[in-house]
């Protein structure tokens, strides 16, 4: 584990944890009447991991992305392999930095932007490096 003043990055390992998954879907809507309960096993790396040799998990620290659903204490699924595009949830650099934000790169003009509206845009300035370190895929919280 990497800690920063921001987040906490944990590598992926090569320990697995199948858990049982019901084979049946849970209705969101409507109510259906019940079915056979059979079950497989996952592992939610099969799920949330497509590389796992560039893929981290970071826990948030601080809340200007809750409007984007990322609350302090959450942990993120990072891939550096994904192109850090316009709109992209990514994990940057800034000044030594670490922080989450939504990468906005359109006309020229490449800045981060927070997802509550307590917090100010950062719009790079000439002297200032970003660094995109890699693109949010996955938010995994606990339910309320």
């Amino acid at each position: 584990m990497k800690r920063t003043k921001q987040i906490e990055i944990f590598e992926l390992t090569n320990k697995r944890i199948y858990l049982p998954v019901a084979q049946s879907k849970v209705p969101a809507g409507f109510p259906s009447p019940a079915t056979e309960y059979e079950e497989d096993s996952l592992d939610i790396n099969d799920i949330v991991v497509t590389n796992p040799s560039a893929t981290f998990y970071v826990r948030v620290k601080g809340n200007s992305m809750i409007d984007a659903n990322i609350h302090e204490g959450d942990i993120l699924v990072v891939d550096k392999s994904i192109e850090a595009t316009h709109g992209k949830i990514v994990i940057a650099v800034i000044d030594g930095e670490f922080t989450v934000k939504t990468l906005y790169n359109k006309d020229g003009v490449v800045k981060l932007v927070p997802s509550n509206p307590d917090f100010p845009d950062i719009v790079l300035k000439n002297e200032q490096e970003l660094n995109v370190w890699g693109v949010v895929s996955y938010i995994i919280y606990k339910a309320s």
